[in-house]
């Protein structure tokens, strides 16, 4: 059996005010949908990054101008 979670406002505002009613899976959708935002972000702007610092420690040690230039 699937389990539901359900968040209703108590009060005056719930009148009116549609379904508040959200499953589980939805809030796994939304979780997911954020964190794979991040990692879009997270994998832009490190990938560079890390390619530098994996070749600066590799052998022979290269110059930051040698693993910059083309050729």
């Amino acid at each position: 059996m699937a389990s539901r979670v359900s968040l209703k406002s108590k009060g005056k505002n719930s009148k009116g005010s549609g379904s508040e009613e959200r499953t589980v899976a939805e809030y796994v959708k939304e979780w997911s949908t954020w964190a794979m935002r991040k990692a879009k972000v997270i994998t832009h702007y490190g990938f560079i990054p890390l390619v530098i610092i994996v070749g600066m420690n590799s052998e022979p040690k290269p110059q930051l101008s040698q693993l910059l230039s083309p050729v």
